[in-house]
């Protein structure tokens, strides 16, 4: 609803606020020590609302509900845009209603209008990790991630794990570190171990789509072929160089092995002889490679450089 700060609606009596002290009413004149200062330890929401606004009633009690659930990781400051237009009008309000997030005596974020629970929640959430994150001794997490998979990338996955496991204990939704951890399993051939978090992983982290390539990984991984059939494809190679299909099928069976460069090599060399060989299926099989290792491991950098050669040549 937008805000007509010319056009001041009747004087209404404040809303009851949280006994607590999670949620509470403030204004202009107690702004700067009610939220500025406070969120220099707690992370403040801030709730421009109006008692003649319809949409801040539908807002205000989601915004209360899901502070309430944060047990204390987050206050909620609510301003009366009617009894503080000054203030209103300072930060710049347009409509309302409009929520800031101040951390560390600075805003962080803000929307304006009505958004979904899951929304109000996910930010809560965000505003919580960054108190987190701002602790003694809290991980770098991004630094952390970088470390793990280049520990992965290089043959190491405990030490991957440990790292990624370190990152999950001070963010538990994190879904990189999760999906790390998935695939630090995969490399170490503990494969009921990648399927059990695959199984057990929270709604948040299944939805997102990191989650599929680990699952697409795991798949490929347990499709191990036993020796005579591996050299089944070989010796079908070694008679009919142009047997595709063997080829194919070779290229399955090295990626679910030890071999994943050359299964790579495999299928960018069907390209290169036959691009719409299958409706394409050498490149789309090579593509769910890529995703299995995931952007940017060494091999699908180098696997997606040697594919645009192919096929920009």
């Amino acid at each position: 609803m937008i805000l007509g700060l010319g056009n001041k609606p009747p004087k209404a009596e404040k809303e009851q606020t949280d006994v607590n002290g999670l949620i509470f009413d403030t204004d202009t004149e107690s702004f700067e020590q009610t939220v500025i200062t406070a969120s220099m330890e707690t992370p403040i929401l801030v709730d421009f609302w109006a008692p003649w606004c319809g949409p801040c009633k539908q807002l205000g009690p989601m915004l209360e509900s899901a502070v309430a659930e944060a047990g204390g990781k987050v206050r909620m400051a609510k301003i009366n845009v009617d009894e503080n237009q000054e203030l209103a009008q300072a930060l710049r309000i347009q409509s309302i209603p409009t929520v800031f997030a101040f951390f560390k005596g600075k805003p962080v974020t803000a929307f304006a209008g009505v958004r979904p629970a899951s929304e109000i929640k996910a930010i809560i959430d965000q505003l919580s990790q960054m108190v987190v994150n701002d602790q003694p001794g809290a991980l770098d997490i991004a630094e952390a991630l970088k470390e793990a998979a280049d520990a992965l990338a290089a043959g190491d996955p405990q030490k991957a794990q440990d790292i990624y496991g370190a990152v999950i204990d001070q963010d538990e939704n994190n879904v990189a570190a999760y999906v790390g951890i998935v695939r630090t399993f995969i490399a170490m051939e503990q494969y009921d171990d990648a399927a059990q978090m695959i199984e057990h992983a929270p709604e948040a982290i299944a939805k997102d789509p990191q989650f599929a390539a680990a699952r697409t990984a795991l798949e490929l991984a347990q499709n191990q072929p036993d020796k005579k059939e591996l050299e089944g494809f070989k010796k079908a190679l070694d008679k009919n160089p142009d047997d595709h299909q063997a080829r194919f099928d070779l290229a399955m069976a090295l990626f679910a092995g030890k071999d994943k460069e050359a299964a790579m090599d495999a299928l960018i060399h069907i390209i290169r002889v036959n691009r719409t060989w299958e409706e394409d299926k050498a490149r789309k099989q090579l593509l769910q490679f890529f995703e299995a290792l995931g952007p940017s491991d060494p091999l699908t950098v180098a696997g997606r450089r040697k594919l645009s050669t192919v096929l920009f040549s």
